[in-house]
């Protein structure tokens, strides 16, 4: 939502997280399915023209159900990351790092496949990083040793490009660059699909004209935590009011 807000400022975002049950990471395919279907519903009953799964995991499982489902444009995370990370490489070998769901669904060494089939793609579940930035353990040495072990198997494969295939993950990027080192590009998925949004919108006028742009942000979670508002507020740079609900 940051990405989009620096990328698009004005138009009226409509915010869920799903804090009550997330992480989406260690779920079940059909509950995720379920689970986004039951988010997406939620977010057009409150009158989103267009809905953005900023979840790697709902992306990866749950993408086909919601187009499926709902006539409105759905844009998901994955696809952006791939094209970014593919205009960026020198040497077509690529990390991925996300959460056991999303690796486990293989969705980016498909999509990176079927643009670049030479390609070499190198994937490490990261199940801890979710938890760690939720805690907001951002500075943590602890954190810092944990990402140096996540990303010792990349490392070794000598990859030159690393998607951060978690929207949790750009929070702990400068960590993340620097044990990855200097010479490995990093792919920001929240980066990635707030350009892609920016450029939908521009090549489709006839949705654009849909959109409300009265620079309006509401804020929904389904389970509200001090340690989330700190951490929603650091992100967003911003007051914000939480919103409860319940599905």
């Amino acid at each position: 939502m940051r990405a989009i807000m620096d990328e698009l400022p004005g138009y009226d975002i409509i915010y869920f997280g799903d804090t009550a049950r997330t992480p989406y990471g260690n779920k079940s395919g059909s509950t995720v399915i379920e689970y986004s279907l039951q988010n997406a519903e939620f977010l057009i009953n409150q009158g989103a023209k267009m809905i953005v799964m900023a979840c790697n995991t709902a992306s990866s499982v749950a993408y086909d159900a919601l187009k499926e489902k709902f006539n409105i444009p759905i844009h998901e995370v994955i696809t952006p990351a791939v094209n970014c990370a593919l205009d960026v490489t020198k040497k077509s070998i690529i990390g991925v790092i996300g959460t056991r769901a999303t690796i486990s669904s293989g969705i980016y060494e498909k999509k990176i496949k079927e643009k670049k089939p030479d390609a070499k793609i190198y994937s490490a579940p990261c199940p801890l990083l979710v938890p760690l930035v939720e805690e907001g353990w951002l500075k943590k040495p602890e954190t810092r040793m944990i990402v140096k072990k996540y990303l010792h198997p990349l490392k070794t494969k000598q990859i030159d490009t690393l998607i951060l295939g978690c929207t949790h993950y750009p929070v702990l990027k400068s960590i993340i660059g620097h044990k990855a080192g200097k010479r490995v590009r990093i792919i920001d998925s929240s980066i990635a699909i707030a350009q892609q949004i920016k450029a939908f919108l521009t090549s489709s006028p006839e949705t654009d004209l849909k959109l409300s742009k009265n620079t309006h942000s509401t804020f929904f979670v389904s389970d509200i935590t001090p340690q989330f508002e700190k951490t929603a507020k650091s992100i967003i740079r911003q007051h914000i009011a939480l919103k409860h609900v319940n599905l």
